[in-house]
Order: C-alpha cells, then structure tokens, then sequence
C-alpha cells in the first residue's frame, strides 16, 4: 500500500468570494451572470441565525434566514458560481503582487485575481443571565427588524451602549409602554437633556443593575434587579457590541477607521478598500446594515470588479 502524501490542491478563479451571507451570495449571483469563474467560500456563521424570520427585505419580508440562504445558493449555483462550506484560514498576496492565494482549513488553497471580502460581524451580548438564550425571539435589537412583531407590548432597554439612549428613544415608536433599565450607568452619569428626552416620550427609567431576563413557558415575561425586583416587560432591546470580521483584510493591510460604531475598513462607494484588488461589502463594512443593504453592496463591489476586469484583460490584448 502506498502511503498518502499531502497535497495542496490549487485552482484558480477570477474572484473568490469569502462570505456566504447576503452580501457574498449577492456578489457571487453578479459575477456569475457576468461568466465569471467565480467561488464563494461560506464559513455559515450567518449574523441573524437566531431569528426565526428577517424582514425588511421586499418580496422576502417575513422569510426564515435559512430558507433565504438556500434560495440564494440555488441561484448563484445556477449560473455556475462554485460554493464551498469551508473556513478561510489566511489569504496572502500572490507573486509579483499579483493576486490572491486563500487558504482553506480543508486542506485547499485557491487563487484569484480579485477578492470580495463578506464576513459579516458576531454580535457581542451583555453577560446577562438569559440574553444569549432570547437572543433573536424576545430580546432583540433592532425595531426595523422586529418592532412591528411586538408591537404595543410593554417593551425594557437595557442600557449596555453609547447608543442606548437613542435606541430608547426609538422604540417608542412601537410601543408607547417603555422602560429604560440602566443596569451599570449610574442616573447621575445620564445627561439632564437625554433624561428630558426620556420624560417627553413618557419613558420610565429604573436604576439598578439587571440580574437575568424572566423566563415562563419559553417566553420572556419580565426583567430582574439585583435587588430582586421584577419588572413585567414582554420584549426587551438592547445594543450589542459589533465586532466586524475582519482579520483577513488587516492581515492583508487593508487601513481600517473609526466610526461611532468601532472600527471597520476604509472602502469607497463600491466597498473598494484601500489593497489593490480587494473589496469589502455588508456588515463588514458598515455595521449597521440590514440584509437589503448587505445585498447590494455584494451587487456594487461584483459589478465594479467585472468592469474592471473587462477593461484590464482589453487593455493587456491591446498591449500584445
């Protein structure tokens, strides 16, 4: 019997994809009607997992996350996109500078000329009893998401962010019966202009530090104080902390800037970013976005990247 020796297997693209989400599956459907040899590397760490349904998104407003992934899959295999469940383990810059090799925890390393960067971000929750398990049912971040579902319910704001006072502000758009929980900001520490704002939009806000989210027959019925206090609420918002997914493009010395969210990579209106031939899009870039905006940024940075490619292969017959 022969023993086996390892193998790296190489193949070459025109543009790998590195995301599978909204964002990379929306590039990857571009660049496949554009006759593109393309492949799109899907870690399936989706951001929005945890939600029984997305909505928002027009025509598909109230469709499982999963269902729409599949759907998504089906069609960009239908223009003979490639699409591999792998993790990337590290992308570097080929010879001479000229394209990309990527490494796959399968044991593969596949090369480009272009590389769309897609990976989304991991929300970071507060180290509350019960926020990670409610996480996309009941306690919830976004009203645009899921305010209309739960709508006119008694709804709590866990202060846990920059952004808290403003995100209660918002939600009374929905609810009219809202409480803002500081947990570890202190009432001296909250602003006398936000604590008007507060009062004009009828919120109550409690001092005191949260101790866990209720729970009674898989639903959320209130919020607990350290002080055992229990607070009815039906819905409970809070903002997480984003943290984008973005190693590959600092390993690959993409600049990156703050913004009032943290800090994400620089990129034009396409989600060029500032390596030669490698572009950002969705909730890498900007973390705020919802699944139609991902979907569009995968729509720009495959349109920009087939013009250029178009324009770079004319230009180099032009120069034979």
């Amino acid at each position: 019997m022969t023993a086996k020796t390892e193998r790296t297997e190489e193949i070459a693209y025109e543009v790998i994809v590195i995301g599978g989400g909204a964002a990379g599956l929306s590039a990857g459907l571009i660049l496949g009607r554009a006759r593109r040899r393309t492949l799109v590397v899907d870690a399936g760490e989706p951001r929005n997992a945890p939600a029984a349904h997305m909505q928002g998104y027009l025509s598909r407003d109230g469709v499982p996350p999963a269902e729409f992934l599949a759907v998504g899959r089906e069609e960009v295999a239908s223009y003979g996109v490639e699409l591999v469940d792998d993790v990337v383990l590290d992308v570097t810059r080929g010879e001479d500078a000229e394209g990309f090799a990527v490494e796959l925890a399968s044991g593969r390393t596949v090369r480009a000329r272009r590389l769309i960067v897609a990976t989304g971000l991991a929300d970071e929750l507060p180290d509350i009893p019960g926020v990670t398990e409610r996480f996309g049912h009941d306690v919830l971040h976004c009203p645009y998401c899921h305010g209309w579902e739960v709508r006119d319910q008694p709804f709590g704001v866990i202060a846990c962010s920059p952004m808290s006072i403003h995100q209660t502000l918002l939600v009374t758009q929905w609810s009219k019966d809202v409480t803002l929980f500081l947990h570890t900001t202190e009432e001296a520490d909250v602003p006398d202009e936000d604590l008007r704002r507060l009062a004009a939009a009828g919120v109550d806000v409690v001092p005191g530090e949260v101790a866990e989210i209720v729970v009674k027959d898989d639903r959320l019925t209130g919020v607990r104080l350290a002080d055992g206090s229990v607070h009815a609420r039906s819905a409970v918002f809070l903002a997480p902390r984003f943290v984008p997914r973005t190693a590959l493009l600092e390993r690959l010395g993409a600049e990156m800037q703050e913004t009032p969210f943290g800090m994400a990579p620089a990129v034009d209106e396409t989600g060029r970013t500032t390596v030669p031939g490698v572009w950002a899009a969705g909730n890498a870039t900007l973390m705020t976005q919802q699944v139609v905006h991902a979907a569009g940024d995968g729509y720009k940075a495959a349109a920009t990247i087939n013009n250029e490619l178009i324009m770079e292969d004319i230009e180099a017959s032009v120069r034979v």
